[in-house]
């Protein structure tokens, strides 16, 4: 018998949700802007599976496809390139806006700012997008990795000229050894999308950047004459993407927002635990985090997404490895007619949690709760391709995590 999903609807008491401001709408198109200056910039696929969501009984299922996100597979590099942007222009006295790509890749940019030294810590998407943008701007990554991370994606992030280390440590221990040693370098900046105390701001400019990826998803719906989603499925390592994302949407939708479910994977489903905890302080879960969504696998929550999400999910879910790979397979083999979506460990659960939903009596409350039905628009977001090809090959042609 398969591992329940775990899930929870959000009975937290408000706070003042003085956090949301971070993904103004205004805050975001600045974000977007700067993003499109980049030569390798493109809006990237929102797939309509009308065949899944006929099946599901729904009325639209959207994922959006960041296999395509600069040729890197997956999204994160959309918050390093911004908060690093901003930090360099906070460097020279200067507004975001003036730093296009142009600017940040010529001569005079190096004269003006010289060089820094970025420190981050990663399962591998983040790290490569800082340490691909660290070489397109003439600057030094350090990229520390934890245990049990594949060499494929240790190999990605060296490619792009990075210092790599994979530690005997979890994810949360190699932050904190990033920040340690970034305090120790001349020039030193860490960037990492988890916030605590003290370290906020490239946090909140992280966020904004993940904002570009939301802003071209509402626009894409919109084209296909669907206003706004009613229901929007993000998955949460710290945190800061979940956060980002359904900050937006409220932001832009303020008066009639979509339902948001949290989506974590079982070993590091720290939002959750603080959302059953129900007193709105968020928890720690600590260990090895071992999972095979390596991108969630992060124990100690980013505060100032968490501050958005305890006034605005409306659900979390706590969802064994077999979800995930369910979404995985179905997302590759869709239905005739549905477009192939390419989507890797941390990627697919969301579409595994929506058919566990759709498709499982023993969801039926949470069905019920958040209002699934066939007229229901979902929204959900494929945040990596086969970011570890020789685990995706595993899991969808091999059959690994069967869900019976």
């Amino acid at each position: 018998m398969i591992e329940p999903i775990k899930w929870t609807k959000n009975l937290m008491p408000k706070s003042e949700d003085s956090q949301l401001s971070i993904m103004s709408l205004e805050n975001v198109k600045t974000a977007t802007a700067f993003h499109r200056s980049f030569p390798q910039y493109s809006v990237t696929p929102l797939a309509k599976l009308d065949k899944m969501a006929e099946r599901l009984g729904l009325g639209g299922v959207y994922v959006k496809d960041e296999s395509y996100r600069f040729g890197l597979n997956a999204f994160k590099v959309l918050g390093g390139s911004f908060a690093m942007a901003k930090y360099i222009a906070g460097e020279l006295g200067k507004d975001v806006s003036e730093l296009t790509y142009e600017y940040l890749t010529s001569g005079e940019f190096l004269k003006e700012f010289g060089q820094a030294t970025f420190f981050t810590a990663t399962d591998g998407n983040h790290g490569r997008g800082v340490a691909w943008a660290a070489k397109k701007l003439g600057q030094k990554s350090v990229v520390h990795m934890p245990k049990g991370s594949t060499k494929q994606r240790f190999d990605n992030i060296a490619a792009e000229g990075a210092v790599v280390t994979i530690e005997e440590l979890n994810y949360d221990d190699c932050v904190r050894l990033a920040a340690a040693e970034a305090a120790e370098t001349e020039h030193g900046v860490v960037i990492q999308d988890t916030a605590w105390e003290g370290y906020e701001e490239i946090p909140a400019w992280i966020m904004e950047g993940y904002g570009t990826m939301a802003a071209e998803a509402a626009e894409q719906l919109r084209s296909l004459s669907v206003n706004r989603p009613t229901h929007v499925f993000i998955q949460a390592g710290v945190g800061s993407l979940a956060g980002a994302v359904v900050g937006y949407f409220v932001n832009r939708f303020p008066n009639d927002p979509p339902k948001f479910v949290v989506v974590e994977a079982r070993a590091a489903d720290c939002l959750y635990q603080g959302a059953v905890a129900g007193d709105g302080a968020f928890r720690i879960v600590e260990g090895d985090l071992a999972t095979m969504m390596a991108g969630l696998a992060c124990g100690e929550p980013n505060i100032l997404s968490w501050d958005i999400l305890r006034n605005h999910a409306d659900a979390f879910a706590s969802c064994p490895d077999w979800v995930s790979a369910d979404g995985m397979r179905r997302l590759a083999a869709p239905a005739q007619g549905d477009p192939i979506v390419k989507s890797g460990e941390s990627g697919a659960v969301g579409m595994g949690l929506l058919a566990a939903i759709m498709q499982r009596e023993e969801y039926a409350e949470l069905r019920g709760e958040l209002e699934l039905d066939q007229f229901s628009q979902v929204l959900l977001f494929s945040t990596e391709g086969d970011t570890d090809p020789e685990k995706y090959e595993r899991v969808v042609w091999g059959g690994e995590y069967p869900t019976v």
